[in-house]
């Protein structure tokens, strides 16, 4: 209840997670953080969307967030969906499916999907530099660090991907 009385009162999280929006990935849990320690932005395939970036300059601009973490996961559903063929989906979901970014999968078809979801991470480093001015001046100024990772869901584990 104290902790409650706290959060309350505000928030200042040092981390913001892009992460997917599937069921089984869960940051605070895989970060072994509390209630009020991340702050979690999600969307099919972890894509920086227009409104996940106002999101994250929020945390950044207002909240002093230090740390952003572009979080994909094995098996992910969306990147899959984004190495195949998308005509079939409803125009929503081929709309934020169309957002999953493969550039080096796309010049290289033999790669896996394991390498699609750790390229589609990486990529989502490229998006909130080149899409946010906030974000692009608060990490050149040394303010924030920004990576990327992968989480196997088998087993829990987080990978950075260097």
């Amino acid at each position: 209840p104290e902790d409650r009385a706290a959060l309350a009162a505000g928030q200042s999280p040092d981390v913001v997670v892009i992460r997917c929006a599937d069921s089984r990935v869960a940051p605070e849990i895989v970060f072994d953080q509390e209630l009020g320690d991340l702050f979690v932005c999600g969307v099919a395939g972890n894509v920086p969307t227009p409104e996940i970036i106002g999101s994250i300059e929020y945390a950044v601009a207002v909240l002093g967030s230090k740390v952003i973490v572009v979080m994909g996961h094995s098996a992910c559903g969306a990147v899959d969906a984004a190495m195949g063929d998308t005509s079939e989906l409803p125009q929503p979901l081929r709309l934020l499916i169309g957002q999953v970014q493969l550039p080096s999968v796309k010049q290289h078809p033999n790669y896996t999907l394991s390498d699609a979801i750790a390229c589609n991470a990486q990529h989502g480093i490229h998006v909130l530099m080149t899409g946010s001015e906030v974000i692009a001046d608060a990490v050149e100024a040394g303010d924030l660090e920004i990576v990327s990772g992968v989480q196997d869901l088998a087993t829990g584990q987080f990978t950075i991907i260097k």
